[in-house]
């Protein structure tokens, strides 16, 4: 069986490293996921929400070593995210600080139509699942295809009387020969966010920051959410919405059978009249575009007219992992 891998650069995301003893049990208290089941194997992904229940953030944990955590999340949220988890901070002994410039985030893929043969690279080949190659880590955060998130450190060049070649800014990047990792073809940031789209992830940005309550964006089929954990910040909205009443607006996906540009906080009409406000979107090389976008489930009442634009849309099933709650 032969692969074929693909990598992009993903410099619109950055990076918080949390650090101090109590790291973990600060992001236990902030987080929806449950922070203590965090490994050395093993990433999370945790809805950071506001008193209300609308997500501010959605956190990509990273277990960096003991007492050490980084969260991926866009870089255009790192600065007011580690803004306003520092007011909690109080007494906890952990420190919180944006190192989005001092790593690069990339996305590998691997294109082949027949997947990925077991045992075919050392790559962690489970959502969620993680492995660290010196100073890279390696996220795998999908499995059809098979894609994964690939985190390193910059390191200072070695030599003093200069940047040695290959080095940016007075910074080195781990080089891809210096670990297992497979050789790779160049990819647009467009193909990244497709697949995110194909495989119904959410992603909360600037635009769409606190519109949402967390189950809106699915985060409860996707295991960003953890029920049986304790407080933590909007839990009781949270709870609440899924104890004792059924979430009327979802994370859906949509197809345009026509060109059609729509980005993050973009809204327009279904052509049942049910409203949508767009949460992730990819242009396709055809000029179509392909969406996630927040809106009222198919048996609700239509809020609106449909608009001549929206009855290009087609509705798409939704691959999650876990069911959504009836």
């Amino acid at each position: 069986m032969h692969e074929e891998f693909s990598v992009c650069g993903l410099e619109d995301f950055g990076a918080l490293r949390f650090r101090g003893a109590d790291a973990v049990r600060f992001l236990q208290g902030q987080l929806s996921s449950d922070v203590s089941h965090l490994a050395a194997e093993r990433s999370l992904l945790g809805g950071y929400h506001s008193p209300q229940g609308r997500t501010i953030a959605l956190l990509r944990l990273v277990h960096l070593g003991a007492n050490e955590v980084l969260a991926i999340l866009p870089r255009e949220l790192a600065a007011p995210v580690a803004q306003r988890l520092a007011k909690f901070v109080l007494r906890s002994k952990v420190t919180i600080t944006d190192e989005s410039a001092q790593w690069r985030i990339a996305g590998l893929i691997c294109e082949g139509s027949a997947g990925l043969a077991p045992g075919a690279t050392p790559l962690p080949s489970s959502s969620g699942m993680q492995r660290r190659f010196g100073e890279r880590i390696v996220v795998c955060v999908g499995e059809h295809p098979p894609r994964w998130l690939e985190l390193c450190a910059h390191v200072q060049p070695r030599r003093p009387n200069g940047p040695e070649p290959g080095v940016a800014n007075g910074l080195e990047l781990c080089p891809r020969a210096s670990s297992p990792m497979p050789a790779a073809a160049p990819a647009s940031r467009e193909r990244w966010r497709e697949l995110d789209v194909r495989a119904g992830l959410p992603q909360v940005y600037a635009a769409t920051s606190e519109q949402f309550v967390a189950q809106m964006l699915n985060l409860d089929a996707i295991g960003a959410i953890a029920f049986d954990k304790g407080c933590y910040t909007g839990q009781e909205v949270i709870a609440r919405a899924h104890y004792r009443g059924r979430v009327k607006r979802r994370l859906q996906r949509f197809l345009c059978r026509g060109p059609l540009a729509l980005a993050p906080g973009d809204s327009g009409s279904l052509p049942d009249g049910r409203s949508f406000t767009v949460v992730e979107a990819a242009r396709l090389a055809d000029g179509r575009c392909e969406f996630l976008a927040v809106t009222p489930l198919a048996d609700a009442q239509p809020e609106s007219p449909g608009t001549e634009a929206a009855s290009t849309l087609e509705a798409q099933p939704l691959p999650l992992p876990y069911p959504l709650p009836e």
